[in-house]
């Protein structure tokens, strides 16, 4: 029983943590372009064409 007064407030520490990390990535703009970075990958800018 004495093992539930250190488990329930670190389990919420840790959700607190969590819900933080989560509203900062927010307000700094992690999400702001979801698909850029999925083209990004795709593009070929820096392979230099080769001469035949």
């Amino acid at each position: 029983m004495t093992v539930l007064v250190v488990l329930i407030p670190l389990a919420l520490g840790l959700g607190l943590v969590g819900l933080l990390a989560f509203l900062w990535s927010l307000r700094s703009g992690q999400y702001d372009d979801m698909e850029g970075a999925a083209l990004r990958v795709l593009s070929d800018d820096d392979i230099e064409p080769s001469e035949p």
